[in-house]
């Protein structure tokens, strides 16, 4: 099946779809419906908006080709959610962030006069290469949904003789590789939070209180309180995406790489909020991580003299200012996700903090108990956060 550049479905696909194409716009490009067609994919059209009305029939789905050209991440934050979504689901992404006017030469189709550029990739590419990306995500997807694994080439000697030493009972050998792996996260677990502040810069003025609940062994969270010189204090909450040791690795390359200040000699420089995302973004990107791996941070900065807080986000959830007598306000800063677009653009804002003010940040684990975002209504906090909204940060 195949739908044109003109139509618009939002019905959930009935058969097994090779390709999901994600867009805002109403109009798939000609190059890429004529890719689909020469490989005899079926593909469905959908709008960003509408990626849940397909999460229930999602193990009909090969993988998704998201067009991501001209989307405004900085206020949007739909792609985010989508590609949690998808790495959630197990399926393939194809990121493409924008259309090249230069042409790149394809050797199994006809010419094109325009090329894609995707995420992590700072050149353009050809249809070759997009349908490269595709083949592949289809090819591992099927091995998934058949339950079939790929055959190592041939037994080395070590494997014959780790092969005659296993035990004579099966189920054993499996309860002794499940303990072993737990045990392996467990002590992953504990490196991790070996990462983590073990003080914290409490004083007279200004009292910090932490909650750090990982749902597993491991975090995909991470957070750090630095003070930086007797005036300032640094302080995030990250967010890499998915769960386990993959987003738990990137928390500590997001721990080293996230830098507040720059030492010189005997003299030092403070980053901005601003830098210091947008430095930790330039690193994340330069790795060209695999899997579509992304990140999310809000970092603050306080002067703790004149309580002016500034404050950059990338992605991550507003923090969120509460005021004794005032409703919550979350303080919004236009950023993109961390790790996608090297070029990204991460703007700071700044606010005036009082005696009596608390401040919370909170990554997307807590989401549901601080509020929905609705399509119509924007963002609503929740009533049991509206009913605690009073309390003080140790209750």
């Amino acid at each position: 099946m195949g739908l044109t550049t003109s139509e618009r479905n939002t019905a959930a696909p009935q058969g097994f779809i090779d390709v999901v194409y994600l867009s805002d716009k109403p109009h798939m490009p000609a190059e890429i419906r004529r890719l689909f067609r020469h490989k005899k994919l079926t593909f469905h059209m959908l709008h960003m908006d509408h990626y849940g009305d397909i999460r229930a029939r999602i193990d009909r789905i090969g993988t998704v080709l998201i067009d991501a050209e001209g989307l405004d991440i900085t206020r949007d934050q739909r792609l985010g959610r989508v590609l949690e979504a998808l790495e959630r689901d197990n399926i393939g992404i194809v990121l493409l962030t924008q259309r090249v006017k230069r042409p790149v030469r394809s050797f199994s189709l006809v010419s094109s006069d325009s090329s894609f550029s995707m995420a992590n990739s700072v050149n353009a590419i050809s249809m070759d290469d997009l349908w490269s990306s595709i083949s592949v995500n289809l090819a591992q997807r099927k091995r998934q949904n058949s339950g079939i694994a790929t055959k190592p080439p041939g037994p080395t000697s070590l494997a014959e003789r780790l092969w005659e030493k296993r035990p004579a009972d099966p189920s054993e050998a499996h309860a002794s590789f499940v303990d072993n792996v737990k045990e392996q996260l467990r002590l992953a677990g504990l490196v991790q939070r070996d990462f983590l502040p073990a003080q914290l810069p409490n004083s007279d003025d200004l009292q910090w209180v932490v909650t750090f609940l990982p749902a597993e062994w491991v975090s995909g969270d991470i957070y750090d309180v630095a003070r930086i010189d007797e005036q300032h204090i640094g302080f995030y909450v990250a967010d890499a995406v998915g769960h386990s040791m993959p987003a738990a690795l990137l928390t500590i390359f997001i721990k080293q790489a996230l830098v507040m200040r720059q030492t010189v000699d005997k003299n030092y420089r403070i980053f901005s909020p601003a830098e210091v995302v947008r430095n930790l973004n330039v690193k994340m990107a330069g790795q060209k991580l695999s899997g579509y791996q992304f990140a999310t941070c809000c970092y603050c900065l306080l002067n703790v003299k004149t309580r002016q807080l500034t404050f950059a986000r990338a992605g991550h959830p507003y923090p969120i200012l509460l005021r004794q007598g005032h409703p919550p306000q979350q303080l919004q800063a236009r950023g993109s996700l961390l790790g996608i677009f090297e070029n990204a653009e991460f703007i700071q804002e700044t606010v005036q903090l009082q005696a009596g003010d608390r401040l919370l940040l909170y990554s997307d684990g807590a989401e549901h108990l601080v509020g929905r975002l609705h399509d119509k209504a924007g963002f609503q906090f929740a009533e049991e956060f509206l009913a605690l909204k009073d309390l003080s940060i140790t209750e």
